[in-house]
């Protein structure tokens, strides 16, 4: 499901060769019904279980995507010429990344390449966001992370997101201005001072009290009143929501009341 960033964000999911306008569907009841059948996002080999969004359990074992330094960023070894697959890591890894600050129901730091902003703020379903360095290439990144997070979560709490559980007395300007105060000395080169500060707004008619995950392995046949979307979450009407990213590679058949 790709995104683009307006007021609000516009989401389009590719079926086949056809492209959806996935915030058409708000408001109406939708269907979503599991075909049983699954394939590798990255070998496209059948696979009876998904793992890591979409990949077959080898493909995640030993494709690049699914290395230890995408989810820490400070273990990247791109800058060495080392990883899984180098010249995917020099493609991917060795490139400019930022570190920015993002918010939901708290303040988090994160990483991302320079290439992926604002698409990694909204899958993250953030409502504000940030840049507060900019490097050369990812390890730099996860090392500017880890030094930070003895003052900021890591950690984006999807139920509270997806509730809108937000806290209107945080100010994400105050915390880029506290970042310049606990950076370490070997950092502060590439702190990016000032940056503007991007507001995003997501589709949803209303936000549940309480959620529920719902998933096409536990129950094949999902239907009822597509409320909104955020991050990568379709939200029903009765709280349950839909994680698409979760089903990469599923077969599905999508239709609409």
């Amino acid at each position: 499901m790709s995104t683009e960033l307006s007021s609000p964000v516009q989401y389009t999911l590719q079926l086949n060769d056809d492209p959806l306008l996935v915030n058409k569907l708000i408001g109406h009841q939708i269907k979503i019904v599991f075909a049983e059948r699954i394939n590798c996002v990255n070998c496209g080999r059948l696979t009876k279980k998904s793992f890591g969004q979409g990949f077959c359990y080898p493909c995640f074992i030993k494709s690049p995507q699914n290395s230890e330094c995408i989810i820490h960023p400070e273990q990247c070894r791109a800058h060495l010429g080392e990883g899984r697959d180098p010249e995917w890591e020099k493609k991917n890894h060795l490139q400019p990344h930022i570190v920015y600050l993002a918010q939901t129901d708290a303040i988090k730091v994160g990483v991302t390449r320079s290439t992926q902003v604002p698409t990694r703020w909204i899958d993250q379903g953030a409502w504000k966001a940030a840049p507060i360095a900019a490097v050369p290439y990812r390890y730099l990144a996860g090392a500017i992370e880890v030094a930070l997070k003895a003052n900021f979560t890591d950690k984006t709490n999807w139920r509270n997101m997806l509730k809108n559980e937000t806290n209107d007395e945080l100010s994400l300007s105050s915390y880029q201005q506290t970042v310049q105060n606990v950076i370490p000395e070997e950092f502060k080169e590439y702190y990016t001072p000032d940056t503007a500060v991007t507001e995003i707004e997501y589709p949803v008619l209303e936000y549940p009290k309480k959620v529920k995950s719902v998933l096409l392995t536990k129950q094949p046949i999902i239907e009822g009143r597509l409320t909104g979307i955020r991050g990568q979450y379709w939200i029903l009407g009765d709280g349950r929501v839909f994680n698409v990213r979760n089903h990469s590679g599923y077969f599905v058949q999508l239709s609409v009341a």
